[in-house]
């Protein structure tokens, strides 16, 4: 006969027998067992301690899995990767940084046909003159339009161009740089490979077209001439372009019109203008923008009325109210000297004065 678990007419052939059941092949690991949130008492513990059947056990304090490991290392490699991307700039270039060359400069005195002519008012000298239109001060020198270039981006573009126009307001609109009085606010502009031409410019003016003062800013002979206005009326265009993957450059032509009287005149004396044309090419390298600096590379100067026989190296001796051109014309060129450069004299048209 069967035990109390087989069925009447016995175990059936092959069957299981009557101790076992279906969970017979079932084994429960060491893991398993010690991650169980309840535990037995034994017999004896129960006995001793008057203790439940169960007790229930602490959780395992288990460390992180490898998959959650793997997890948060690639997470921290994205976040690293992400803030070195946002701190390098995206348009870095390895290029190496190009020579630094010294501003070749041109200045061309231009010489009145007649009497400079005059007038008490300068805002009537202004308005009768082909400066009618032109803004006053910084305003006449408006940024461009602006966009990326291949290898510079927007930003940098108008930072390129926010130095170039720096660099014009201080050299040709400072009351103390016009004066003669102070060229520091013009220097701490320039790139440092140009310092030391800039120095030498002012210290030993040469008409080289390398070394001469009014190659660089607007000056005038302050024993001579001074501004009878200061708005000083400006037009004109600027433009950057990308010469290499390592360069920006930046051209300006301007016109300024400065309304002058003798020096130490009163109020009431008659004045006179003066134009001064500036074509400027800038360069900037990735350094330059940085440091709000710039290579000042050319610089091409037209001015007048003055006098061809008057030498424009070092300051502009205007022909105020009333006067006229010496005789005479520019200073001999040596076609045998080296490293000099040819001295040059236009003539003022007749439309560039204003009518009185």
């Amino acid at each position: 006969m069967g035990g109390p678990g087989d069925p009447p007419e016995g175990t059936p052939e092959g069957g299981p027998g009557g101790g076992e059941d279906e969970y017979r092949s079932v084994v429960f690991d060491e893991s398993f067992v010690r991650a169980a949130r309840l535990q037995e008492y034994s017999a004896h513990e129960r006995m001793t301690d008057h203790a439940p059947a169960v007790r229930r056990r602490p959780p395992l304090h288990r460390g992180l899995s490898r998959q959650a490991l793997i997890l948060v290392l690639l997470i921290a490699v994205a976040f690293g990767t992400a803030i070195y991307m946002g701190v390098r700039h995206p348009y870095q270039s390895s290029v190496a940084r190009r020579p630094v060359e010294p501003l070749r400069m041109t200045v061309i005195p231009l010489t009145p046909q007649g009497k400079v002519p005059g007038k008490a008012d300068a805002e009537y000298l202004y308005a009768h003159s082909p400066a009618a239109q032109f803004r006053v001060g910084a305003e006449g020198i408006p940024l461009p339009a602006t966009r990326r270039t291949a290898h510079f981006s927007e930003s940098q573009v108008v930072a390129a161009l926010t130095t170039a126009k720096d660099y014009i307001v201080r050299s040709a609109l400072y009351p103390e740089v016009i004066g003669s009085q102070d060229v520091r606010a013009v220097r701490v502009m320039l790139d440092g490979a140009q310092l030391d031409q800039f120095d030498q410019s002012f210290a030993r003016p040469t008409a080289d077209g390398r070394h001469q003062p009014t190659g660089w800013l607007v000056r005038f002979d302050q024993t001579r001439a001074e501004l009878a206005d200061r708005r000083i009326r400006v037009q004109g265009s600027m433009e950057a372009t990308e010469t290499d993957s390592a360069t920006l450059e930046v051209t300006a032509d301007h016109t300024f019109v400065y309304a002058l009287k003798p020096t130490g005149s009163s109020a009431q004396a008659p004045a006179s203008l003066f134009t001064v044309r500036r074509e400027m090419h800038f360069r900037f390298d990735r350094d330059d923008l940085r440091l709000h600096q710039a290579q000042v590379v050319v610089s091409y100067v037209q001015a007048g009325p003055l006098s061809c026989a008057e030498d424009s190296t070092n300051h502009f001796h205007p022909l105020l109210a009333g006067q006229t051109a010496r005789s005479g014309g520019p200073a001999g060129t040596d076609p045998y000297a080296t490293g000099g450069a040819t001295a040059l004299c236009g003539t003022l048209a007749a439309g560039a004065q204003p009518k009185v």
